[in-house]
């Protein structure tokens, strides 16, 4: 493949506009859902709509990945970007709840090839020179899409409607889809392999049986109920028949012997952890400042603009320094300040001052940005370029599994730790006077203004207090991925990105 400098700016520009539409499409649809509901009903089946997408997207990344390596990037790209503007139009258009979480299966079908493949193109029409600065920045534009999502989501919503959070994504998409197939010319000849169905249907399934118990279990169905005991055991047997299959297979769709080269198994590693520990400060921080200090929706999102910041600078900087220092030095060096900042976003009150809490913020924005960056190079670093495909999609794929066992991990605490706070604020049977309707196990509640007014001032202050108190206890359980992802950047050797290696192997390649 072969690019001039203009069209390669031309490419780069579609694949910047590829991976913000599929990856911000896992959160803009969080601030709509209320409207969603009002107008579509479904109260009780609301959850499929991000469930269906997630499910989607995750079980495709590994095998779209594995599929651009044997059969070409660029006919696998199209058909992500296609199916995903399919399904886009056909979100706008639904009439129910059901519908919308069918068309949302679609979409993440979509986003499932889109997204590890946009990275694998970045990489084969790009120079190694320029591919650092370039890879700081899809990496923060990957990174600040879950930040920036639900801000564009609550605008659109308010401003239009909701259907055209969805339809949004089509003329980015034919635009991207435009400048992609325009110029990014892909050579002919790949290696022709047997397509490992064994191995991808055991993965789909486990997949899907997961992450629905995960995202039913405590909402739809309890925990110990028959329907998420059977998924987590559908989860574990086909787990298991999914590892007997790509150790038997002649092409696994994940090859267990990446794993076996450290600096791939240290980078996907850290992934998985400060994917985890990040999602906390994303998903609580909004809760805490429009729950507990009264922000309204989306001053609570516009709160994570210091995140986004921080994300963008060292995104941009990790890509940059990536020739100069090892990745382990990068990585141990951010996921320092990932670590101080959540310690810090523990101490947190409700008398704290939003500027102190903006401050923490920025930290935890350092903290994570270099990761999004530099850990797509260090996965691939002693991969070859026939199997770059795979090795990007697994990286993202367990990124993105970090973050929802981290959704899910964290709601069940929080959860567990506002139960806890509230019955020892009340205690011995206290009568409070609050509304009739008004639980106060549901820290959610708190969020709504006129609700807020509704309830005694002595009242609301110790039931803020409650809040406050679960919510910087997430923080400090946030700690432990944290710590964790630190721990293994350690053991990632001394590697850096060889800018000379990689031109040797991009010449070769092209």
């Amino acid at each position: 493949m072969t690019l001039s400098k203009g069209k390669s700016g031309w490419v780069v520009a579609g694949l910047l506009l590829s991976i913000l539409m599929a990856s911000m499409d896992n959160t803009i649809v969080a601030t709509a859902m209320g409207t969603i509901v009002g107008e579509l009903g479904g109260l009780n089946q609301f959850v499929w709509v991000t469930s269906a997408y997630m499910v989607a997207e995750m079980a495709g990344m590994p095998i779209f990945g594995k599929l651009s390596d044997m059969y070409g990037r660029k006919r696998f790209f199209v058909f992500g970007i296609i199916v995903f503007m399919i399904g886009s139009a056909l979100c706008g258009t639904a009439s129910s709840i059901i519908e919308l979480s069918i068309f949302r299966a679609i979409q993440g079908i979509g986003a499932g090839a889109l997204v590890p493949i946009t990275f694998t193109i970045l990489l084969d029409a790009v120079s190694p020179e320029n591919r650092g600065k370039l890879m700081g920045l899809f990496g923060a534009v990957f990174g600040l899409s879950s930040i920036f999502g639900p801000l564009l989501g609550a605008f659109i919503t308010d401003t239009i409607s909701w259907e055209w959070i969805f339809y949004i994504n089509m003329p980015i998409g034919i635009v991207a889809l435009f400048l992609v197939a325009k110029g990014y010319k892909e050579s002919p000849t790949h290696a022709k392999q047997k397509i490992d169905w064994l191995g991808a249907s055991t993965l789909v399934g486990a997949v899907i049986s997961l992450l629905f118990a995960l995202e039913l279990g405590g909402k739809v169905y309890a925990w110990d109920s028959w329907q998420i005991i059977g998924m987590l055991t559908g989860f574990v047997g086909l787990g298991i028949l999914f590892v007997i299959a790509e150790k038997r297979a002649i092409e696994p769709i994940i090859s267990f012997a990446m794993f076996k080269i450290r600096l791939f198994a240290a980078s996907t590693m850290i992934a998985v952890l400060s994917g985890a520990a990040f999602i906390a400060a994303s998903v609580y921080l909004p809760i805490f400042i429009q729950g507990v200090l009264g922000g309204t929706a989306t001053n609570s999102g516009l709160m994570l603009l210091p995140m986004m910041v921080g994300t963008v600078v060292t995104a941009t900087l990790g890509g940059v320094v990536m020739t100069k220092l090892s990745y382990r030095t990068i990585m141990f060096s951010t996921l320092f300040l990932l670590v101080a900042g959540l310690g810090l976003l523990t101490t947190i009150t409700a008398d704290t001052s939003r500027l102190v809490i903006t401050i923490y913020m920025v930290i935890v924005g350092l903290g994570i940005g270099a990761s999004f960056s530099v850990l797509t190079n260090s996965a691939i670093h002693s991969i070859p370029t026939a199997n770059r495909g795979a090795a990007t999609a697994t990286l993202n794929f367990l990124r993105s599994f970090g973050m929802m066992l981290g959704i899910t991990i964290f709601g069940i605490l929080q959860s567990h730790l506002m139960t806890r706070k509230l019955t020892e604020t009340f205690q011995g049977g206290e009568t409070v006077a609050l509304p009739q309707g008004i639980d106060l196990k549901d820290p959610y509640v708190l969020m709504d203004a006129s609700i807020r007014e509704s309830i005694p001032e002595g009242i609301l202050g110790r039931l803020l207090s409650g809040v406050s108190l679960s919510i910087t206890e997430v923080f400090l359980w946030s700690l432990i991925p944290a710590v964790l992802a630190l721990l293994v950047a350690c053991i990632m050797g001394r590697e850096k990105y060889d800018t000379k290696a990689e031109m040797e192997a991009y010449g070769s390649a092209h």
